[in-house]
């Protein structure tokens, strides 16, 4: 799953995402396939992780 940003002004709800309300500067995730339908909206929406991206993980080593 890609994962893109909300920078509009107010909540909105997406009914592709399950109608889920949606706040302003929140982080969500979308399909892969549908990722380039969001960032296209460049006034709404804003890129995080981009489809295929690999997941950031710690890594941190025990002494």
């Amino acid at each position: 799953m890609a994962r893109v940003r909300f920078i509009g002004n107010e909540p909105v709800t997406v009914p592709e995402l399950g109608g889920r309300e949606i706040q302003p500067d929140q982080l969500v995730e979308v399909p892969d396939e549908r990722f380039d339908g969001y960032v296209c909206q460049t006034t709404t929406w804003e890129p995080v992780e981009e489809p295929g991206a690999a997941k950031k993980t710690s890594t941190k080593k025990e002494a």
